[in-house]
C-alpha cells in the first residue's frame, strides 16, 4: 500500500471578506475536511490571517501566508515579515508564486524570502515554473533549474529538506489549462533529479506539489502520478465542495 502523505494547500489570493472567510472555513469544517488523511493548509490574504487562525483552532488544518519580506522587521511599509506570520500562527508561507514573479520578483528575491521563512520557523512553499513561451521553446527544464539553483546558491542544498516545492507552469495559472498528468510528472521528476545531482539525499527530497488550475475533476489523475505529492490550489479552493473533493482525492491516492 502506498504510504505517502499528500499536502493540499489553498491559495485564496486577493479574494474574500471577513464574512466570506468565516463561511468558507465553517463550510469546510462541517464537510469533514479535518478528518481527511492529508495535510491541508489554508492561505488567506494577510488581513484575514488572525481570523482564520482562530477559526482553525482545535483542528489539524494549518495556516499559511501568501508572501513575506526578506527582513524580519524595519521600514518596509505595507510588507509582512516572517516573524509576523509566525506570530499569528502560520506554519507555511507561499514564496515565489508566478503572479509575483511576473510582477517583478527576481530569483534572488525569491531565494532571500525562502531564507527569511526558514529563519522564522516557517515552511516555505517555493513555487517554480515556466511560461508558455519557455515551454514552447523547450526550455522548461532550464527554467526550473535556474529558479531552483538560485535558492541552492543562497540557502544551500540542505534547505530543500525543510521546504515544500510547488511546480506551477505559468501557462496553467488561472487559465483553466492544466498540465497533463504526464507533463506534470515529467517536470516533478526533473526537479527531483536536479536536487539529487546538486547533492540532496533522496531521503531528504521535499514534497513537490502541482499548481495550475487544479480542480475536483482533474485532481485524481494528477495525484496518480508517482512524483506528485499534492496540490497548490487557487480558484477551486474558494469553493468548499471543490476543495474538499480535491483533498479527498489526495487521501484516496495515498491509499488511505
Amino acid at each position: 500500500m502506498v504510504t505517502k502523505r499528500y499536502l493540499v494547500a489553498a491559495n485564496w489570493k486577493m479574494n474574500g471578506s471577513r464574512e466570506q472567510a468565516d463561511v468558507l472555513v465553517r463550510t469546510l469544517v462541517d464537510a469533514g475536511i479535518a478528518a481527511i488523511n492529508a495535510d491541508i493548509a489554508l492561505c488567506p490574504a494577510s488581513p484575514y490571517l488572525a481570523q482564520v487562525a482562530q477559526a482553525l483552532a482545535g483542528t489539524p488544518l494549518a495556516l499559511g501566508g501568501q508572501n513575506l519580506h526578506m527582513d524580519d522587521c524595519g521600514a518596509h511599509t505595507g510588507e509582512v515579515s516572517g516573524a509576523m506570520l509566525k506570530d499569528v500562527g502560520c506554519r507555511y508561507v507561499i514564496v515565489g508564486h508566478s503572479e509575483r514573479r511576473c510582477g517583478g520578483e527576481t530569483d534572488v528575491d525569491v531565494a532571500q524570502r525562502v531564507a527569511a521563512a526558514l529563519r522564522n520557523g516557517l515552511i516555505p512553499i517555493l513555487c517554480v515554473g515556466e511560461s508558455a513561451q519557455e515551454r514552447d521553446a523547450g526550455k522548461w527544464c532550464e527554467v526550473l533549474e535556474r529558479q531552483l539553483g538560485s535558492v541552492v546558491d543562497h540557502c544551500g542544498i540542505a534547505a530543500f529538506g525543510e521546504l515544500v516545492l510547488a511546480y506551477e507552469p505559468v501557462w496553467a495559472i488561472g487559465t483553466g489549462n492544466t498540465a497533463t498528468p504526464e507533463q506534470a510528472q515529467e517536470a516533478h521528476a526533473a526537479i527531483g533529479r536536479y536536487l539529487m545531482e546538486a547533492g540532496l539525499e533522496a531521503a531528504h527530497l521535499p514534497r513537490v506539489l502541482y499548481g495550475g488550475s487544479v480542480n475536483a475533476a482533474n485532481a485524481q489523475g494528477l495525484f496518480a502520478m508517482p512524483a506528485i505529492d499534492g496540490a497548490l490550489v487557487g480558484g477551486a479552493s474558494l469553493v468548499a465542495q471543490e476543495f474538499v473533493a480535491i483533498c479527498r482525492a489526495a487521501a484516496i491516492s495515498a491509499g488511505q
